[in-house]
């Protein structure tokens, strides 16, 4: 089975106006530029007198070698997002209202391909592998996975317009 740490999890909250289309098409260029392959775990859409409520997962990742995989995974909860019209440098813009939560959690997987299970003398080498040998890469590779991960949550939030918070 193939090892997995979770290198970074944090969630950004927005209560106020914001674009969903932009903040969508944002978030899910911006793993894509990355390099990740992004896949749609779920989508629901549930309309109520308070406006709507949508949920989506989605999950990123990307081979970074053979032996080491980067997973990003982004839940999306709102809540009663309604249109709403404000206005900007004098001229009227249509918009979103609402609560927005997105929560990020990037995780660092190790042998995702499972090569190092078939037999059990490999897999005690691995486990002498990851502590004696690699072990400088592995701490390389997660703080690069961290690094990106925060990346994207300052990004988020410079998209939303969020300080320090």
């Amino acid at each position: 089975m193939a090892e997995k740490s979770e290198v970074y999890s944090q969630k950004i909250k927005q209560k106020g106006f914001w674009n969903y289309t932009e903040l969508y098409n944002f978030c899910f260029s911006w793993l894509e530029d990355e390099g990740f392959g992004v896949s749609e775990k779920e989508y629901t859409e549930k309309v109520s007198s308070f406006g709507k409520e949508i949920n989506i997962k989605w999950e990123a990742s990307k081979g970074v070698t053979d032996y080491f995989k980067y997973k990003i995974e982004v839940s999306w909860h709102i809540l009663g997002m309604k249109e709403a019209e404000i206005e900007r440098d004098g001229k009227k813009e249509t918009t979103n209202k609402g609560e927005v939560e997105i929560k990020i959690l990037a995780t660092m997987i190790r042998d995702p391909e499972d090569r190092w299970e078939k037999k059990p003398i490999w897999k005690f080498m691995r486990a002498t592998y990851e502590k004696f040998i690699i072990k400088p890469t592995i701490d390389e590779y997660e703080g690069r996975l961290e690094d990106k991960a925060k990346k994207y949550v300052s990004e988020i939030k410079a998209f939303l317009q969020i300080e320090g918070r």
